[in-house]
């Protein structure tokens, strides 16, 4: 039986190359079979935390905007992929906003086991990435049946669509055929 699977594309660029990486994931997981629906924030309303903490209780969010939506998704998906473009040796904004907004899943019953993280960024150095793929693991770190399965970093990529025929849209394809 296939797995739940959520991507989530936190660029907000039309033909980025993270989603492109994303693109390829998808591919080869819907090919291993799996349930795959991606997600994509482009236009979407997601609003910084508050820091309230009443989602500690209720489990939901007293903000409500699109990302009262993703959260409930990624409560129901058994592995959760993030694509995120690097700017300045850190996630995007955006995703972090959305991993900010995931709060009211700490302390519930989420179904997540398996996250992994794809990254493009301009700069070819692997430390780029770095920053990011540490920042998802302190996010994960807070839920204890959670593990960070992957991570693929593609450098040299800063024009939309320029990681069009780079081979580790293979790698890409590849890690989701293997969830």
């Amino acid at each position: 039986m296939g797995k739940n699977i959520l991507i989530i594309s936190t660029s907000l660029r039309k033909n980025s190359n993270s989603d492109a990486l994303a693109e390829a994931f998808l591919s080869g997981a819907n090919e291993a079979g799996h349930f795959v629906e991606k997600i994509n924030i482009i236009g979407k309303s997601i609003d910084f935390c508050t820091g309230c903490l009443k989602c500690l209780n209720s489990h939901r969010c007293v903000i409500h905007d699109y990302a009262d939506t993703v959260v409930q998704k990624m409560r129901k998906a058994d592995v959760i992929v993030f694509a995120t473009p690097i700017y300045y040796y850190e996630m995007s904004g955006q995703m972090k906003t959305l991993l900010d907004r995931a709060n009211p899943l700490y302390g519930s019953d989420y179904s997540f086991r398996d996250v992994y993280i794809l990254t493009t960024a301009a700069e070819y150095d692997s430390y780029v990435s770095k920053n990011a793929e540490n920042g998802l693991k302190g996010w994960i770190e807070c839920f204890p049946k959670a593990t960070l399965k992957g991570s693929l970093f593609v450098g040299g990529v800063d024009l939309a669509g320029s990681i069009t025929n780079n081979p580790k849209l293979s790698r890409a394809y590849e890690m989701g055929k293997q969830v």
